[in-house]
């Protein structure tokens, strides 16, 4: 009699408010609960330390690289080590002078203001920053026509913190006004699995070693997946199974999100085979790449291609993008002729 395997759903991964706060509350807390960007850290503490023997306000600091890698995380960690308090906003949230105006005179001295997706300021809004980085100062422009003067008032020493994951959206002058610029990297299987061993302690999962070790190889390198696929299992083995994490529910879970081995998703391989399939490999516009899957171009750059980039199975090319050898491999297709292995990583 041949045993069949329960029809496993898996509840649906759209992101709600309640899943935010459950990540929130799985944030590190100190510097010793933050684990890897070791030399990030080290830096971060020199700055920190150097500017609380000051009495001064922390350099102005820009995190960037691909999105969950820490950014935020790292900005309240500041804050907590500078014993300030800090102020969360975003690109998109200050649509005007006036409403970067209105946080930044509410704000006390040393005090932070973070802005996640800093690349998508306007200019004239950017251009408001200027003199609060520099001078801590804000020129209002008042009256308009000949009549008009700038009136400067003078703001308390504060932070700018600013975090993208596309830097090579924000302008020279923006970029060149942060004393301190750091570059988030990808976490290694090891460093993903003691992420995974804590937020599971917090959230009371049981699992065994085996099991977080292959969550954290098909986490992407990066810690929110992790603990995006934590949450899915851990809801998939409190309906279907018996409290615990077990290889084969764990397996069957991860088969029915369609993650690989290697942490593809749906979308990583649709990239690819698109690339192939329609393209020859490549090499093809980021434009007409994006349009061909539907998908828009910053969810391409921003979170679509940099694990594949990283993983060695695409690369940018002056003419558009290509699917290497390697890709062709995993994907089990037959490599070209015209396409030779390159290395797996550049540095």
């Amino acid at each position: 009699m041949t045993k069949t395997k329960p029809d496993l759903k898996v509840p649906v991964a759209v992101e709600t408010v309640e899943e935010e706060k459950l990540f929130n509350s799985l944030r590190a807390g100190d510097w010793d609960e933050f684990i890897g960007q070791e030399k990030i850290k080290k830096s971060l503490h020199i700055s920190i330390t150097a500017a609380k023997k000051r009495v001064e306000a922390m350099e102005h600091t820009l995190l960037y690289g691909p999105p969950g890698l820490g950014k935020t995380t790292l900005a309240h960690l500041i804050a907590k080590g500078m014993g300030s308090n800090i102020r969360v906003t975003s690109g998109p949230a200050i649509e005007r002078a006036g409403d970067l105006a209105a946080i930044l005179t509410s704000l006390e001295p040393h005090d932070i203001l973070f802005i996640d997706e800093i690349h998508r300021l306007s200019k004239v809004v950017e251009e408001t920053l200027y003199p609060a980085m520099e001078d801590f100062a804000l020129d209002m422009v008042i009256g308009k026509g000949p009549s008009a003067r700038t009136l400067r008032l003078e703001l308390p020493q504060i932070t700018i913190i600013g975090a993208t994951t596309r830097i090579g959206m924000i302008s020279s002058p923006l970029r060149d006004r942060f004393g301190v610029i750091h570059r988030l990297s990808f976490y290694v299987p090891e460093e993903l699995s003691r992420i995974i061993k804590r937020a599971a302690k917090k959230l009371k999962v049981p699992i065994d070693q085996e099991e977080v070790v292959q969550l954290a190889k098909r986490a992407r390198g990066t810690p929110r997946i992790a603990l995006k696929l934590l949450k899915r299992v851990r809801d998939v083995t409190e309906v279907h199974g018996q409290g615990k994490v077990t290889k084969e529910l764990l397996s069957q879970t991860l088969d029915l999100l369609e993650v690989d081995p290697l942490g593809l998703d749906d979308s990583d391989r649709r990239l690819l085979l698109t690339i192939i399939d329609k393209f020859n490999g490549g090499p093809v516009g980021i434009e007409t790449l994006a349009v061909t899957i539907s998908e828009d171009i910053g969810t391409v750059e921003e979170v679509i291609e940099p694990y594949l980039m990283q993983v060695g199975f695409l690369k940018r090319t002056s003419r558009g993008r290509v699917v290497t050898e390697l890709g062709y491999l995993h994907l089990g297709r037959v490599v070209p002729s015209q396409i030779e292995q390159e290395p797996l990583f550049k540095k």
